[in-house]
């Protein structure tokens, strides 16, 4: 069940347009739009209207620092239910291509985020096991997964109070291929010891101890691997396979048979095209990667033979998070179609869906048609924006600013008449940017706001917060200008946020006001997803003063501190300065009630007129209701967050809540990053927010009180020393082994305390 909790309740005109979209998507309405201003409460509008309708969610962003805060923002609204985080696990990502004019292969490349990869994983783990799930999810929930009945019947999920007997545990970790030891345990082993079970996942410095009782499960720790000391108490945790691409036999070898027989095809089609080289090269190619999936039972790319695993259909789409939702719904509220997709800042998010397949399909096209892949690569791809469409069954379009596409849905799906402007719209299906180009005798946006009914509108902010004040001025001495505007705002305790049209400008300007001593960063898409959101929490808590960035200021950014936005380059062409991203960006000092805006141009262009004008036709609009409610402007506010909060969850290797919800061990730990060697990186200013611990202190290490040591009689005091020293060393090798020299050192150095201490 989901249940909300809050110090405050809904007002303004929020009650109303809760109210009207429940209804709409209770009478089975399958797409309804929500229209709201910036600071109107649409993430408060979203977690009521989950509430009302008790139905797994999945909230939809088009960018990873969004999608932070708004899981960030539902974790606190719903704190006894499981509110997870799905976005792309890379933190780097340059895809296998070729490039055909300049004979140029270029291999994949990648850096994973392991914290993300837990977070990934916590969700389909809530999903496939809790009917109360909210995901907060960007573009990667429409890329490839496994079947939702291949993660449940791979992995072993194992909670505090389950109903399990110790050899049934047992039985079904030897099933995932867990080798059953009765000495010393190692990467890979079980061992059951009367009713103590011990678990070393391959992926984990420190096993895992399960304790049974009369009843089932009493307790779950994760303990030291050498001296066996609790490091943690846990409440759940997935065991996953000893092999992470475990299949079964029958289903491999069918596969390995059948990437054969397609490579037989292929080549004898380039040969018969007299395409030799190409032959050669897909022949070389396959031959290698069938080797390593014999031998290792995975290879390099494995993903482009996804088809063959899965025993999909040529062409078919392949599964992915909404899979999950759908298995989740019928097990849980016994109807497949029982969940519902939010789409966060619709405008965005909905052409980026459906641009990815295009994307995808022409860098496979190049690397299948000169044999560098077999065809069945084509079939490891994003959804197209049809699939997308298809396996929604409702869905709620959310933002400021909604794209013609949203109303030509909902005008379709309530059977009105498509507006004459929206003629167009839906053969595009999401897959350009920004608006359609106006066409000669279309409507406004405003005309066709006001000429289809349905549409949901949060006009009205309940803080009574007015829409910024804007100026226009000229560029020239432009940064100089905004130094003395950010000096204004420093001694007033506010922040700033500047955007900006390039990286490397980005990157200028913040070097440039840190030279004037003022506390700038920058902030783009070349930052880590996690660095990202506490670059955002340092704003808010005032560890820095003022942010540049590009588009990533735009959307859905809810910084109530903020009371100045600058915008460089307000005149230019193109995507970030068009009449939506200006009335975005705007929006970002709407949360405060001495928001302003400064427009550096020197023309003004006709994008830079309209989102002037909405802007003052809205605050006027606010001024009046304000009169006649006798409402006063007040800034929001918000509860400031807690920098690197998640530090102790990042190196434990755990994420999100169990059935009960404690804590659930996922995967891996992320090693030896915390968050203070983030802030030292950045010149955060470390000591005023972060604890003095460092890593090695963070990370559980086995203490030996010196005290209770040498309690023991004098006679035996040596044996239990050298036994102490002995465990030391072990543990000491074993660290040094998996090239955790930190931990290592420390070892050494509490050997050495502990033989001074005895001589």
């Amino acid at each position: 069940m989901f249940i909300l909790q809050s110090d405050y309740s809904t007002a303004g005109d929020q009650e109303q347009a809760i109210r009207e979209l429940v209804g709409q998507i209770q009478t089975g309405q399958e797409r309804c739009v929500l229209l709201g201003v910036t600071g109107s409460g649409k993430t408060f509008a979203m977690a009521n209207i989950i509430q009302k309708l008790q139905m797994p969610t999945l909230i939809l962003s088009h960018n990873k620092t969004l999608a932070r805060q708004i899981w960030q923002e539902m974790s606190e609204l719903f704190p006894k239910n499981a509110v997870e985080y799905f976005v792309s696990y890379y933190d780097y990502y340059q895809p296998e291509a070729y490039l055909p004019n300049r004979d140029l292969y270029i291999d994949k490349e990648l850096q994973m985020n392991e914290r993300i990869e837990q977070e990934r994983f916590s969700t389909v783990a809530s999903l496939v096991s809790r009917p109360d799930v909210i995901a907060v999810g960007t573009v990667s929930t429409i890329y490839g997964l496994n079947p939702p009945e291949v993660f449940q019947e791979r992995h072993l999920q194992l909670f505090k109070g389950q109903k399990i007997e110790p050899r049934e545990a047992v039985s079904e970790l030897v099933s995932l291929q867990y080798r059953r030891v009765s000495g010393d345990l190692a990467r890979g082993d079980i061992r059951l010891r009367g009713e103590v079970l011990d678990i070393w996942m391959p992926s984990r410095d420190d096993p895992i101890r399960v304790r049974f009782g009369w009843d089932g499960i009493e307790r779950l720790q994760v303990c030291e691997a050498v001296s066996w000391e609790p490091l943690d108490e846990i409440e759940e945790a997935w065991i996953h396979p000893r092999q992470f691409y475990m299949t079964d036999e029958d289903r491999f070898s069918t596969a390995i048979e059948n990437i054969e027989h397609e490579l037989d095809e292929r080549a004898r089609w380039f040969e018969s095209k007299g395409m030799d080289l190409e032959a050669h090269r897909i022949e070389q190619r396959t031959k290698f990667d069938l080797e390593m999936l014999q031998e290792l039972g995975s290879c390099k790319g494995v993903e482009n033979y996804s088809r063959h695993f899965d025993g999909r259909d040529v062409g078919e789409r392949p599964f992915c998070l909404l899979d999950f939702f759908s298995t989740n719904a019928e097990t849980f509220q016994g109807n497949p179609d029982q969940y519902l997709v939010i789409m966060d800042e619709s405008h965005v998010t909905l052409p980026q869906v459906g641009g990815m397949y295009a994307g995808d399909l022409a860098r496979k096209r190049n690397l299948v048609e000169h044999g560098f892949r077999l065809p069945c690569a084509y079939d490891n791809r994003p959804l197209r924006i049809d699939e997308f469409q298809n396996l929604i069954p409702q869905m709620l379009y959310v933002s400021a600013t909604p794209g013609e596409r949203e109303f030509r849905h909902l005008a379709e799906v309530t059977g009105q008449e498509v507006p004459r402007g929206l003629l167009h719209a839906a053969s595009m299906g999401g897959a350009g940017k920004g608006d359609l180009p106006k066409r000669e005798g279309s409507n406004s946006i405003e005309d066709i706001i006001s000429s289809i009914d349905g549409i949901a509108k949060m006009e009205i902010r309940p803080t009574g917060l007015l829409d910024p004040k804007i100026e226009v001025r000229t560029t020239e001495g432009q940064v100089q200008d905004l130094l003395s505007e950010i000096n204004k705002r420093i001694r007033a305790d506010q922040r700033v946020l500047v955007t900006v049209l390039t990286i490397k400008f980005a990157e200028e300007v913040s070097e440039y006001l840190q030279g004037m001593g003022i506390k700038a960063h920058y902030l783009h898409s070349e930052i880590d997803t996690l660095e990202r959101s506490e670059i955002i929490k340092a704003l808010r808590l005032g560890h820095i003063d003022v942010i540049v960035g590009i588009n990533l200021l735009r959307e859905g950014l809810d910084i109530p501190e903020v009371s100045l936005v600058a915008i460089f380059d307000a005149a230019a062409q193109g995507f970030l300065r068009n009449e939506r991203s200006l009335l975005q960006t705007i929006g970002r000092a709407a949360r405060n009630a001495e928001g302003s805006v400064i427009l550096y141009a020197d023309t003004i262009s006709p994008a830079m007129e309209g989102a002037i004008r909405q802007t003052a036709e809205r605050r006027k609009r606010q001024e009046m209701y304000n009169e006649e409610n006798g409402i006063v402007p007040r800034t929001i506010r918000k509860s400031l967050p807690t920098m690197g909060e998640e530090t102790p969850d990042l190196l434990a290797g755990v994420a999100g809540r169990g059935v009960k919800g404690g804590r659930r061990l996922v995967a891996k730990k992320q090693g030896t990053k915390d968050i203070s060697s983030f802030a030292k990186k950045f010149d955060l200013g470390t000591g005023s927010w972060t604890s003095s611990e460092t890593v090695l202190e963070l990370v559980s290490q086995p203490e030996y009180d010196s005290e209770i040591t040498y309690k023991t009689a004098e006679t035996d005091q040596s044996d239990v020393t050298s036994k102490i020293i002995k465990k030391l060393e072990k543990e000491m090798k074993a660290a040094a082994s998996r090239l955790d020299f930190e931990r290592a050192a420390a070892i050494r150095d509490r050997i050495a305390e502990i033989r001074e201490a005895t001589n």
